[in-house]
């Protein structure tokens, strides 16, 4: 039936998701789906599991969706703002009213669709982050209202006044950020240096608008003002870009100067006091930019339609999901006034009459099973009717017990009842173990999340703790608990009860001669006149009362009867149509349908009536059966013929209807426990759901930080081969000390060389000289010779380590440093 919507709102989701590029045909595909997605709020529970965007995030949550959509459209304003060309009066109009657009889904989204989730937003969607969005969009649009001022060459003490204002966005979106976990320090920084930047230029202007009005003084007080916020600007060029920073340099530069020429004519020529800063009168602001919510977004159904813009609205023929509640909110209450205001008043009264122990069932949801009270009995006390049954047949059994034995009989009572309470004990079972396998997930996350807590630190492991995340879970536990307690001391009373009338039921579920056995027969003694008349008094009073618990079942099955035929859908869906069409406008809310439900509900004020006087004569009836049998009584006085008799029977008619008080404990004990099912299944279930986000969202952490342990091992890594070749080389090793280690010398491939290249093997050959050459270093050659003589061992070290070709003594004398300079005869 709905086959086609799915397939439309997929198709929807994904043009959504694609829009990629800066382009005005992305307004539509993103406010077409957002508008869908409002208008199907209303007939879908909010709790819908959505995969939102490419982060899969999942939230049980339809307006998390909504208003990520909403988010997304916000940020295609502002990029189609920024991708505009603002050197001309019609581009800077026009990304002004993106910027306006933008801040207005911004300020919608804050406060329309947030408050609405009922569950934690997305960390870019608090509070603070979105208020510092909206100043910030804000400030550029006002910002593009100064540049046109600028442009259109406006006075100063106009270009001044829209300066300031920009200045008080930027600030305003900067305070904000600092309270916002989601913006990052980058961006605080171009704030405030934005804010220091047109603060300096309204007072610039302000400055000029002084010089024209010949204010000289003022004047240079703006001016050095000016200069101020100019350099606490520049204090932030290390997080601003170069088009920023370009402009406080010109307007620096620009203030400079300006300021050079009027101190020097005030000092000069017009010698008027430059006042302080406190005594400058504050700016007046200029605002020209304003929140504008885009009516596809405000006014979004009135896009959907059969001729709209956005297509025909989804799922029209769905019943808004309000209406469902409001259904039920209706039926509970209809249940609620029927079974425990009518019904149980009208089985409490007749409790008066019998001693019939009945559980005092509770409205509130979900279904409490409390303690079991007991009421005294106004047959009981006046030990009826035992008393006139033994006088009125003193041989056999009355017809009264014989009915009550064959009930008992036909319905197998004694095994019914086993058979119930072992049913009560595994429907409790089965709910004691989907509760206990929630709470064991839950605690065996907590332990889980303690281990990783205890592992990484607290200053790392900054979620919170399992206790804090699922407090409503742990008041569950506690309240299911209480529950199952209290069932537990409700079915121990009704095994208590059971098996102190246990030999009793046998006894009426057996047959007559074992009853005739248990019932002693009494002498026929003769009944005198007065007797006969108070005894025929007090049976007329007896019938009277089962007259009237006849009619009591009688109106209470008709009662059921008619809540049961209640059927409210009809005229709720009716009244839903009028709502629509009387504010299409306005979300449907269950509180909408409260009139409708008082009139609806006033059908029962005839039972309620009937209710009041089924208690005034119950009274009267009450009255005179006291009366009668305390007539009885007195005629009566002294004869004791019958007293066993009568205790006999009283017993099994007391037993009696503690059979059918217990038939009607089990029936409300295994409503309790089915009831009591579904609470404990929805509680294993959000349990189960907790633990696996949990889990996925520590997998998340754990990834996340092992990942950055292995950065920083490899950081430290790369730092360590940094500075490794300015350290000194360790060796685990230690040299002879006898003899020192000779260095190695570098050999060079032959191959490689080329003829006739020096090599440092060669060695240094000197020709010969002619002997009247004289040697020009004499000192040099004794020192060597002496520091030779005083290190021989380091001499034969050296030595060996010549090559031999050109060891002292062969053809071509290698050179060596403990020689010295020897030069021959000069030719």
């Amino acid at each position: 039936m709905f086959t086609k919507d799915l397939e439309t709102i997929d198709r929807l989701r994904d043009d959504a998701i694609n829009v990629r590029e800066p382009h005005a045909s992305g307004i539509k595909k993103l406010a077409a789906y957002a508008a869908q997605l409002s208008w199907i709020g209303g007939k879908f529970p909010i709790d819908m599991l959505m995969d939102v965007f490419e982060r899969p995030i999942s939230q049980n949550n339809l307006r998390f969706e909504y208003s990520n959509v909403l988010y997304n459209l916000a940020a295609l304003y502002s990029q189609l703002a920024y991708s505009l060309n603002r050197s001309s009066t019609d581009g800077l109009k026009s990304a002004c009213n993106y910027f306006c657009q933008a801040a207005g889904v911004i300020s919608y989204l804050r406060t329309d669709v947030i408050p609405d989730m009922r569950t934690s937003p997305a960390d870019d969607m608090d509070d603070a982050t979105l208020e510092s969005l909206e100043h910030l969009l804000l400030g550029q649009a006002q910002e593009c209202f100064w540049q046109k001022a600028v442009m259109d060459g406006l006075k100063d003490a106009s270009i001044s006044k829209l300066a300031a204002k920009v200045s008080d966005y930027y600030a305003e979106s900067g305070d904000w950020a600092l309270k916002s976990d989601a913006i990052s320090s980058e961006w605080i920084h171009h704030m405030t240096a934005k804010h220091h930047h047109f603060a300096g230029a309204a007072q610039y202007r302000a400055a000029c608008d002084c010089l024209e009005k010949r204010k000289y003084g003022e004047e240079v007080a703006r001016l050095r003002d000016c200069l101020n916020c100019v350099n606490e600007g520049l204090k932030e060029s290390r997080y601003i870009n170069k088009t920023v920073l370009s402009d406080l340099h010109g307007l620096k530069n620009k203030v400079q100067e300006d300021l050079k020429r009027s101190e020097k004519d005030n000092d000069i020529i017009y010698l008027i006091p430059v006042p302080p800063k406190s005594e400058l009168r504050a700016i007046d602001r200029a605002n020209m930019a304003t929140v504008k919510i885009p009516k596809e977004v405000s006014d979004s159904t009135s896009f959907i339609g059969d001729h709209g813009i956005f297509g025909t609205p989804l799922f029209s023929k769905l019943v808004p999901f309000s209406v469902h509640i409001a259904a039920s909110i209706y039926n509970e209450r209809r249940d609620r006034l029927v079974n425990h205001t009518i019904i149980a008043e009208l089985d409490a009264l007749t409790s008066e009459l019998h001693e019939y122990v009945f559980p005092l069932l509770s409205p509130p949801t979900p279904p409490r099973r409390p303690v079991i009270l007991t009421r005294s009995s106004v047959l009981r006390l006046l030990n009826l009717p035992g008393s006139l049954q033994a006088l009125e047949k003193p041989l056999g059994l009355p017809p009264g017990l014989v009915a009550h034995a064959e009930e008992i009989r036909q319905q197998d009572g004694l095994n019914r009842l086993w058979r119930s309470i072992s049913d009560v004990a595994k429907l409790k079972a089965n709910d004691t173990a989907v509760y206990s396998e929630a709470v064991d997930l839950l605690r065996a996350e907590a332990a889980e999340d303690e281990r990783a807590r205890t592992r990484y630190g607290t200053e790392r492991w900054r979620r919170p703790t399992s206790k804090e995340a699922a407090t409503k879970l742990n008041s569950q536990i506690d309240e299911i608990q209480g529950y199952l307690k209290s069932a537990s001391n409700s079915d121990e009373l009704v095994k208590e009860k059971l098996n102190e009338n246990e030999r009793l039921l046998k006894l009426l579920a057996g047959t007559d001669r074992d009853l005739e056995d248990f019932v002693p027969s009494s002498r026929r003694a003769a009944v005198i006149p007065k007797v006969e008349r108070e005894a025929a008094r007090l049976r007329g009073a007896l019938n009277e009362v089962g007259k009237l618990e006849s009619r009591r079942r009688r109106k209470i099955e008709a009662l059921r009867e008619k809540a049961k035929a209640d059927d409210i859908n009809t005229v709720i869906l009716a009244e839903a149509a009028r709502l629509e069409r009387a504010y299409p406008m306005q979300k449907i809310e269950p509180a909408q349908f409260e009139s409708l439900f008082e009139e609806r509900l006033q059908r029962y004020n005839a039972d309620e009536k009937m209710l009041a006087d089924e208690r005034v004569e119950q009274s009267g009836i009450e009255a005179r059966l006291r009366e009668a049998n305390s007539a009885f009584c007195t005629v009566r006085k002294g004869d004791t013929s019958t007293r066993e008799r009568e205790q006999a029977l009283q017993k099994l008619e007391n037993a009696y209807f503690k059979y059918k008080e217990i038939v009607s404990n089990l029936d409300v004990g295994r409503k309790f426990y089915n009831d009591l099912a579904r609470i404990v299944g929805r509680f294993r279930d959000d349990s189960k759901n907790f633990v696996y986000h949990r889990r996925f969202e520590a997998e998340h952490i754990e990834t996340d930080l092992s990942t950055g342990v292995a950065n920083l091992s490899i950081s430290d890594s790369l730092q360590q081969q940094r500075h490794r070749p300015t350290e000194q080389p360790s060796y685990d090793s230690q040299a002879p000390v006898g003899e020192p280690l000779a260095a190695p010398v570098p050999t060079r491939n032959a191959a490689l060389t080329a003829a006739g290249m020096w090599t440092p093997d060669m060695g240094i050959k000197f020709g010969a000289l002619p002997q009247s050459t004289l040697n020009t270093t004499p000192s040099s050659s004794a020192a060597a010779a002496a520091d030779a003589a005083a290190n021989p061992r380091v001499n034969q070290q050296q030595q060996q380590h010549v090559p031999l070709a050109s060891r002292p003594g062969q053809q071509g004398q290698q050179w060596t440093p403990d020689r010295g300079f020897q030069f021959g005869p000069h030719r």
